[in-house]
């Protein structure tokens, strides 16, 4: 949130399960039948990643009701995929926690890597996060 510079306070949900759970969330949600490391599901459409110009005027359903924060969306993430992946990549689980999280945050700031140049764009942002809190390969 520093990193992008978020005016707000703000919630977020993340929820640490299994392959077998995220398995299910990815079949109901992306129609596809394999589990993956994290999903994240955004609270906000962003005309532009990163931008929260516009929530001022037009994101009142963006903000929680009794608190004023900001509400980000949720994080999922498979804890077995943690283990798996940095034992694969042959880093600390908490390097590869950290990564997922700031991977998915950047997914719930409105960031996406469908196309080269968001993809670009993504993983210079995630590299930089991971550097600035100490996480390097």
């Amino acid at each position: 949130m520093d990193y992008e510079e978020c005016p707000y306070e703000a919630e977020v949900s993340v929820v640490l399960t299994d392959n077998e759970r995220i398995r299910e969330l990815n079949r109901e949600f992306r129609n596809i039948d394999r589990p993956t490391d994290v999903l994240s599901f955004p609270m906000c459409d962003y005309d532009k990643p990163g931008d929260f110009d516009w929530l001022e005027e037009h994101g009142d359903d963006c903000f929680h009701p009794e608190t004023g924060e900001l509400l980000l969306g949720d994080i999922v993430i498979s804890v077995e995929k943690v283990r798996e992946q940095a034992e694969s990549y042959g880093h600390p689980e908490a390097r590869e926690l950290a990564f997922l999280v700031a991977h998915s945050m950047l997914h719930l700031f409105g960031y996406d890597h469908m196309e080269e140049e968001e993809r670009a764009v993504m993983e210079k942002k995630q590299e930089e996060i991971l550097a600035g809190k100490g996480y390097t390969r």
